[in-house]
C-alpha cells in the first residue's frame, strides 16, 4: 500500500509538472515541487519527456538541484549533463558525495570524464581519482572517503565538539571510527556510545576493538552481504596495510542489491546483463544482448530435430505420440528451471555451499521423484481420455516420470558444474538446461514408447 501511495504521488507530481511547464507556468512549477521530498522530484523529472527534464531541473534551488541529481538514473544524468552550462556543471558535479560521482563517471564517455575531473576541485578531483583507481564492482569503487575519524587519546568531551565541526560535511555520523597516527582502523563506536558516556572518558576506554570490515579489493556482492549480515548502517572500507580509507553505507548497499538482483534475472532468461535501464536503451543494441544466446538454443536444439527424424519411422506408425512432445519437454524445461533457480539463489546468498552439491543434488532428484508421479498419474488419466489407447497414455505419463527426475538432477547439478568452471551459473544454466531437458526428453519418449508399444 505505502509503494503504491509513493507511486501515485509521483505521478501525479509528473503529471502536473508536465501540465505547468507545457503552460510556460514556471513559478507554479516552482511552487509545486516545494513540499516534495528530492527523491519523489528525481522521479517526476524522470518521467518527463527529454525536452522538459532540464527545464525542470533548473526550477530547483542549487542545494536542491545537487540532492536530486544524485537521485537520478544515469541515463537522465547524462542528458542533463548535455544540456547544462559549463559552469552548472562543474557546480553540481563537484559537490556530488565522492562515491555518488564515481558512479557517474562510470557510465560516462571517457572523454567527458576527463573534461569533468578537470573542472573538479582539487580535492574532490584527488577523492574521485581514489575511488576510480580501485576495480569496478569492489568496495573500493563504492566506498565513500566522507567518515569521521577520532583518535583513542580525545576525551568525550573533545570528540563531541570535532564531529560537531565535521558532521555537514560526511556521509554519516551514526558510526565513528578510531585510528591511529597512521591511519590504521584500531576501533569503532556509535554515536549512541558516545553520547552515554561520562565526558571525562576517553575514546579509548568506551570503543569496541574487534571491527568487522572490508578490504578494497573485497567484491561489492560479499560486502552487501556482510552489511546485511551484521545490520549496520555503514562498514568501513581498509586498504592492504590496515588503513581505513572510506566506508560504504547502507544506501549504496540497497543500490547494489538492486543491480546484482537485475544482473541475475537477466543472466537466467539468457540475456548479457547491463548497467543501462533495459527500457531506455537503442533497440538495435537489444537485439544484439539477446539474439546470442538465442543463436545457440536455436543450433543445439536441431539435435532435438535430429532425433525425432531418426524416430520417424514410431511416429508415423502412432501419429498420437506426436500430441504430446511439447507437454514432456515443456513440462521438463520448468522442473529444471525450478531446480536451478532454487540452487542459483542459495549459491549467491550463500545459503548453500559448494561442498553441499550432492547432498542438493539428492534433495532435488527425491523432489523430481514426487513431481514425477503426481504429474505422472495425472498425464496418463488425461492421454486415455484424449486418444482411448492405454499404452500411448502409459508412455507419455512414464516418460514424463523419467523427465522430471532428469530434470530435477540436471537444474540442480548444472549450476555447482559451472560454478566450479569458473563460469556464472545464472548465465550458463538455464540454456544448458533447456537443450539437455529437449534433446534428452524427446530420446527418453520415443524410446520409451517403441517399448511399450512393441515398435
Amino acid at each position: 500500500m505505502q509503494s503504491r501511495s509513493r507511486q501515485d504521488l509521483q505521478d501525479l507530481v509528473r503529471e502536473q509538472l508536465q501540465v505547468l511547464l507545457e503552460q510556460k507556468n514556471f513559478q507554479g512549477a516552482k511552487a509545486l515541487l516545494v513540499p516534495v521530498q528530492v527523491a519523489d522530484i528525481a522521479a517526476s523529472i524522470e518521467g518527463l519527456p527529454e525536452a522538459t527534464q532540464a527545464i525542470a531541473f533548473r526550477l530547483l534551488s542549487k542545494e536542491e538541484s545537487i540532492e536530486v541529481f544524485e537521485y537520478l538514473d544515469p541515463s537522465v544524468q547524462q542528458t542533463l549533463l548535455e544540456d547544462f552550462k559549463r559552469q552548472d556543471v562543474q557546480e553540481i558535479v563537484d559537490n556530488m558525495s565522492p562515491d555518488d560521482r564515481a558512479r557517474l563517471f562510470d557510465e560516462l564517455p571517457a572523454k567527458v570524464v576527463r573534461r569533468l575531473l578537470q573542472q573538479l576541485s582539487p580535492e574532490e578531483r584527488d577523492a574521485t581519482a581514489l575511488l576510480l583507481g580501485y576495480a569496478p564492482n569492489t568496495a573500493g569503487r563504492i566506498m565513500t572517503p566522507e567518515y569521521l575519524s577520532l583518535k583513542e587519546n580525545l576525551t568525550i568531551t573533545q570528540a563531541l565538539a570535532q564531529i560537531r565541526s565535521q558532521a555537514d560535511v560526511r556521509e554519516t555520523i551514526y558510526y565513528i571510527y578510531v585510528t591511529d597516527d597512521a591511519r590504521r582502523l584500531t576501533g569503532i563506536l556509535s554515536l549512541r556510545d558516545l553520547i552515554l558516556a561520562q565526558p571525562e572518558e576517553t575514546i579509548g576506554s568506551i570503543m569496541t576493538r574487534e571491527v568487522v570490515f572490508v578490504n578494497t579489493n573485497t567484491d561489492q556482492e560479499e560486502v552487501a552481504r556482510t552489511i546485511q549480515h551484521y545490520d549496520f548502517v555503514a562498514i568501513p572500507v581498509v586498504d592492504a596495510e590496515q588503513r581505513l580509507v572510506g566506508i560504504v553505507t547502507v544506501d549504496d548497499v540497497l543500490d547494489i542489491l538492486e543491480q546484482e538482483t537485475t544482473e541475475d534475472i537477466y543472466k537466467l532468461g539468457g540475456l548479457e546483463a547491463g548497467g543501462d535501464n533495459y527500457f531506455q536503451t537503442n533497440l538495435f543494441t537489444v537485439a544484439r544482448k539477446r539474439v546470442v544466446w538465442l543463436f545457440i538454443l536455436l543450433i543445439t536444439n536441431s539435435a532435438t530435430a535430429a532425433v525425432i527424424t531418426n524416430q520417424e519411422d514410431i511416429l508415423e506408425k502412432v501419429v498420437a505420440l506426436t500430441a504430446f512432445i511439447p507437454l514432456l519437454i515443456d513440462t521438463g524445461g520448468n522442473v529444471g528451471a525450478q531446480s536451478s533457480t532454487v540452487v542459483i539463489r542459495g549459491l549467491n546468498t550463500e545459503d548453500i555451499r559448494s561442498h553441499e552439491a550432492l547432498n542438493i543434488i539428492r534433495r532435488e532428484a527425491i523432489a523430481g521423484i514426487l513431481l514425477g508421479a503426481m504429474l505422472g498419474t495425472v498425464v496418463i488419466v488425461w492421454a486415455y481420455f484424449l486418444q482411448a489407447n492405454i499404452s500411448v497414455a502409459l508412455a507419455v505419463g512414464i516418460s514424463l516420470f523419467s523427465i522430471c527426475v532428469l530434470a530435477s538432477v540436471s537444474g540442480s547439478a548444472l549450476p555447482f558444474l559451472f560454478r566450479a568452471m569458473g563460469l556464472d551459473p545464472a548465465l550458463m544454466s538455464a540454456p544448458f538446461i533447456t537443450t539437455a531437458v529437449d534433446v534428452l526428453g524427446v530420446l527418453i519418449y520415443l524410446n520409451v514408447a517403441r517399448m511399450i508399444l512393441g515398435l
